[in-house]
């Protein structure tokens, strides 16, 4: 029989490469692995582990389990975290992975509001851009993920075998300095009314954003600087080193200085998303969760 403490052993040997790394990323020994790497080739009847050097390669069957682990891993967890609740234990874990500007404007609402109506759930935070965010929900490595996507983008069916709980829907504006020829435009304007300009570029899914929007208008923004930071985004702006295009929720982030905003046309949006396996939408913590994150979804779109 396969048990999951070997399953979470062989995910660990492969992504490190060798039984001593696997070791001290899981804190216990090389013997320790070793030994639960040959408890599971027993169980399954063939070797999954070939040396090669200094690091372990997967066999095809090693390569098989591997796939298949953390969709097991993920279905285990989620039984156990329910059977604890049904059992009255009131208590739950979950890891939630979040985008930097979700994690400094709706991650901090949630989680208040979910420590004071269940207090014995304890939440681990992680940042991670999407699609790396997703990624390590599917790998099982993560319960909850805050994510993104723009509007018209192309794999709107990225997400179809996940629970998908909308949050928000956040608007790209501009950030100009204050002394800028734009600051106090009433209404909004259209990016090409930018196209001289120097820019400075944010996150490379933001970028690659940027530039979609500005060759469609037909122009290619000059960028000047390029930084995954918002604050050292909305500095460089303030200093009059270039304008920016940032979602208003990583504006939110930042509270900029000597900066302004101005909205644009033609409109452009993302979508903000908490995402999670459809076996770990059914353990309550998660649900919990995920009820507290839309709620203060909400209350950032209602917010002026």
């Amino acid at each position: 029989m396969i048990e999951a403490r070997h399953l979470r052993v062989l995910r660990a040997v492969a992504s490190t490469g060798s039984f001593s790394a696997a070791g001290r990323e899981l804190g216990c020994t090389q013997p320790a692995v070793s030994q639960q790497m040959k408890a599971l080739e027993a169980s399954v009847g063939t070797p999954l582990l070939v040396r090669t050097g200094r690091e372990m390669r997967l066999t095809q069957a090693g390569e098989a389990l591997v796939r298949h682990a953390a969709g097991i891993i993920a279905g285990l967890t989620a039984a156990e975290e329910e059977v604890a609740a049904i059992a009255g234990l009131r208590a739950g874990r979950v890891r939630l992975v979040s985008f930097p500007s979700g994690s400094s404007t709706l991650v901090p609402t949630a989680l208040a509001a979910l420590r004071a109506a269940h207090p014995g759930t304890r939440v681990f935070l992680e940042e991670a851009e999407p699609p790396n965010s997703v990624e390590l929900l599917r790998e099982g490595d993560c319960d909850v993920a805050l994510a993104f996507r723009y509007e018209g983008a192309a794999g709107a069916e990225e997400w179809d075998d996940l629970v998908v709980r909308p949050l928000l829907t956040d608007r790209l504006v501009a950030l100009v300095p204050e002394g800028h020829r734009l600051a106090r435009t009433e209404g909004s304007v259209a990016i090409g009314e930018l196209a001289r300009e120097s820019w400075i570029a944010g996150c490379p899914r933001c970028r690659g954003q940027l530039v979609e929007v500005c060759e469609g208008a037909g122009f290619t923004p000059r960028i000047d600087f390029a930084t995954d930071d918002y604050p050292a985004v909305a500095g460089l702006v303030g200093a009059g080193l270039g304008v920016a295009v940032l979602p208003q929720l990583a504006v939110d982030s930042v509270r900029p200085r000597g900066v302004r905003t101005v909205a644009l046309e033609p409109a452009v949006r993302r979508e903000i998303v908490a995402l999670t396996l459809p076996d770990l939408a059914q353990v309550p913590a998660v649900t919990a969760t995920l009820d507290e994150l839309a709620r203060a979804g909400a209350r950032q779109s209602a917010a002026p």
